[in-house]
């Protein structure tokens, strides 16, 4: 089915909105949700929309929010892209005005760490659920400010104190595209999975194993506990690589005769990095 709406982690003048206007521009229609799980929810309702989340940054790693409903087994969403973004972050706030409450999204504040703590020793930080909301609690401070998008100055009337902050260290926010399954795009480069392992020693080594002697490079592998089996876990996996290819399809069908159960969860493009 055709895609007509694109649903993100919102509000406006998150990196998300950004990132779903520069990949996307005015192709769908951009829906903004208030929240990961919500987006996932959305997108499962609507078999026209797909949906963009983080899923990780360099800074402050693992999303694991979104790593928790990829592998809801509820209605399966499948991983369309992958995305990234060289996020460049602005101070924003008051002219001479002191800055006592600093407000963000908790991988900003991470990723500003050392800036902070320097800059600005004695604030007291806040974590939002995204840098929009950090910059209308900064709009509605008097001695507030905010780490977010430079853009998101004029719609919140904040004047831009620092631009880029911290720039000297990379700070790159990886997305997904979700949505329902579907032929594998054009250029897809990249296969992830959810894998149950059975419970004896040796079993993940066994498993890894595989891949190394078909020599297909594992880029990701997460493990989460499995509701209602105390010490069980479900791996998510990422390799290089697609079952087009008769490597990777060797090692998924070896991984797979090891395993308890494996699902691929997606096929897709790595897209060049985008920079804000």
């Amino acid at each position: 089915m055709k895609i007509r709406t694109l649903a993100y982690l919102g509000p406006e003048k998150t990196f998300s909105h950004l990132m779903a206007r520069k990949r996307y521009g005015s192709a769908y229609e951009l829906v903004p949700i208030p929240g990961i799980y919500e987006v996932f929810e959305y997108v499962r309702k609507h078999r026209d929309a797909a949906g963009i989340v983080p899923i990780e940054n360099s800074s402050g790693g693992t999303i694991y929010e979104t790593i928790d409903c990829l592998v809801e087994p509820r209605k399966a969403l499948h991983i369309r892209e992958e995305l990234s973004l060289n996020v460049r972050l602005a101070l924003l706030g008051r002219e001479g005005r002191s800055i006592r409450r600093l407000y963000s999204h908790f991988a900003p504040m991470q990723h500003c760490d050392a800036w902070i703590r320097k800059t600005l020793p004695r604030v007291e930080r806040r974590e939002t659920d995204s840098t929009a909301i950090a910059a209308e609690k900064a709009a509605a401070d008097e001695h507030g400010a905010a780490l977010g998008m430079k853009q998101a100055s004029r719609q919140y009337k904040l004047d831009v104190l620092e631009f880029p902050v911290q720039a000297d260290v990379p700070n790159v926010t990886q997305f997904i595209c979700i949505g329902h399954k579907s032929a594998p795009l054009p250029r897809s480069s990249k296969t992830s999975m959810l894998v149950t392992l059975h419970n004896r020693p040796g079993a993940l080594c066994e498993f890894l194993e595989v891949f190394r002697d078909c020599k297909v490079n594992l880029t990701r592998l997460l493990s989460r506990p499995l509701i209602g089996r105390p010490k069980s876990y479900i791996f998510f996996i990422d390799v290089e690589g697609t079952p087009a290819q008769s490597r990777v399809h060797r090692a998924l069908t070896l991984a797979e005769g090891i395993a308890e159960s494996m699902r691929i969860i997606g096929v897709y493009p790595v897209r060049k990095p985008y920079v804000s």
